[in-house]
């Protein structure tokens, strides 16, 4: 049994990490709660709009997942070798999740909805020995065996028939068939704490993905995230609107409540606002984990509020900033507020919001307790309150990533001196906020002004007829840079450039304000739903360089 109050405590000289030498995240999350004779509680809920309501205790979780062990031991896996995870939200997702960190492989998750090509260079670039993917998936993915990568085999989940195997070097197998028949392998092998335990892979807005190595001691350090953003009590029963390959949701949405022992409620599907209302409710869940689309779509197209999902008491944000209006119009309608996190895929959530102070819009919230974060200058010297710096963490941090995936010289450009730069920006003020700049590539130079992107959308964003907002710094002509408001209406708004113009001008300092606005009915995004910002800026520069060669 794992004491969690032993491996963060406070000391009179502050919070103190105590991380054993040997741990292993499939302990944590799964054993552990079978050894405390917890095996009949609920683990998993996975609401598949084909296939209806399947549960999971953390019982079936651990024989299912020892099953997993046995397979993996079958054909030859070694501790290290990477296994490459491509499924939806479904019970074999944390089958195969911690089948794989209980024989000592490496987790590999990824996209159900990258193609073929972007799967076959993330199974070339981590070297994957197995592929676990969805029998329904397998259509669009057999490209994937004319490839040149190291895969022995790609196990098959779900119902349905079985393909040929028409590549003798690959072999296909039917995971559900040896879920069922597999002997259960009940061994954990005893990892160190800095041993690798996931392979997850950057967002890739610039060039190929970049891997980003993992260790056990990860989940250790989202501990501070456990209690200052999730705020956990006994029995909770969690909703989460993601997909568990992205990084924020295979922490937020599985590794952290099994940690605590609780149980989360996924959906797979089509989905519509209306969903997450509905089995909140149906579940009598007590936190729902979103992304501020979500929350954007709740309150703007159903007529849900507090009283309709009696239950819920915590809600939770990350991946963008949850605009002011729409925090505004949440409290309104439900009653408590959204508390945001902002975290990265090397690091998971380390700032957030808390029920101990009081929300201040447009601050990202503070560092966790545990969590040393420092904002430093361009000397690594800390920047005094209200000057800007970049965001760096001590090497030291348990929840810090090992390495980047065959980036020797990546690795050490991010990690040196005794800390990781994230490249992030943001300043505190003198109550202790921290105020979220950006990417020194995302800020704007217009005119001799250092403008953040995120303060200009954080106000366009609580004008009534916008539903998002990205600002860009717009090159018009050498040396000439223009604040540029991109605009999603909200349904039915009638607002027009003016109208934008004149709201920003009433509410943010002049160099702030954009003097050019872009209408969209979606931004470029990648895989994950992150906003491609340079991506946009080269559409629009084409899109400038047309005009001018045209003579408009």
């Amino acid at each position: 049994m794992i004491d969690l109050a032993q491996l963060l405590t406070q000391t009179s000289n502050g919070w103190q990490w105590q991380v054993p030498q040997s741990f292993n995240i499939a302990y944590g999350c799964v054993r552990q709660h079978v050894e405390q004779g917890k095996q009949d509680n609920t683990a998993l809920i996975v609401e598949d709009d084909t296939l209806g309501t399947t549960t999971l205790s953390y019982g079936e979780l651990d024989k299912l997942s020892g099953r997993f062990v046995y397979l993996l031991k079958e054909l030859g896996l070694n501790q290290d070798d990477r296994v490459l995870i491509r499924l939806p939200n479904a019970i074999d997702y944390p089958v195969s999740f911690f089948g794989c960190l209980k024989q000592g492989a490496i987790a590999v998750p990824t996209s159900t909805l990258l193609s073929c090509d972007e799967v076959a260079y993330l199974a070339k670039d981590s070297g994957a020995k197995v592929l676990v993917t969805a029998k329904s998936m397998w259509p669009e993915l057999k490209a994937i065996l004319s490839e040149e990568t190291n895969l022995t085999a790609i196990l098959l989940s779900g119902e349905g028939a079985m393909p040929e195997n028409a590549d003798s070097k690959v072999k296909l197998i039917d995971l559900q068939e040896h879920l069922t028949t597999c002997p259960v392998d009940d061994s954990i092998v005893e990892s160190k704490a800095d041993d690798p335990a996931y392979l997850v892979y950057t967002s890739g807005t610039t060039g190929y993905p970049k891997g980003v190595l993992h260790a056990h001691r990860s989940l250790i350090g989202r501990l501070p995230a456990s209690k200052f953003w999730f705020d956990f009590k006994e029995g909770d029963r969690i909703m989460h609107s993601g997909k568990f390959n992205w990084t924020y949701v295979l922490g937020s949405a599985l590794m952290d409540p099994l940690f605590h022992g609780h149980t989360v409620i996924v959906h797979e599907g089509k989905n519509d606002a209306t969903t997450w209302p509905k089995l909140i409710k149906k579940h009598d869940c007590s936190i729902f984990i979103g992304v501020p689309t979500i929350y954007r779509q709740i309150i703007q197209k159903t007529d849900f509020c507090g009283k309709d999902v009696p239950s819920l008491r915590h809600c939770m944000s990350a991946g963008e900033h949850l605009s002011d209006e729409m925090l505004h119009a949440w409290r309104d309608r439900f009653e408590m507020d959204v508390y945001e996190a902002i975290g990265m895929s090397e690091f998971s959530y380390y700032i957030s919001q808390n029920k101990q102070q009081p929300i201040r819009p447009g601050a990202a919230g503070f560092a966790q307790p545990g969590h040393d974060v420092a904002i430093l200058n361009e000397q690594n010297l800390p920047v005094s309150p209200g000057e800007e710096g970049m965001i760096a963490i001590p090497e030291s941090d348990p929840g810090l990533f090992l390495q980047y995936w065959q980036l020797p010289g990546e690795t050490r450009k991010a990690r040196h001196d005794g800390y990781f730069f994230t490249g992030d920006y943001a300043r505190v003020d003198e109550d202790g906020y921290i105020w979220f700049v950006g990417r020194k590539d995302d800020i704007i130079n217009t005119f001799g002004y250092r403008v953040s992107p995120h303060e200009i959308e954080r106000v366009i964003k609580t004008h009534p007829d916008v539903a998002d907002c990205v600002a860009l710094g717009e090159e018009l002509e050498k040396d000439k840079v223009l604040v540029s408001a991109c605009i999603i209406l909200t349904p039915d708004a009638q607002c027009d450039e003016q109208q934008i113009l004149a709201f920003a001008a009433s509410h943010l300092a002049k160099y702030k304000a954009p003097k050019i606005v872009h209408f969209y009915d979606d931004f470029p995004r990648t895989k994950n739903g992150k906003v491609l910002r340079k991506q946009m800026l080269s559409d629009l520069a084409n899109k400038n360089s047309q005009s001018v060669a045209q003579g408009v």
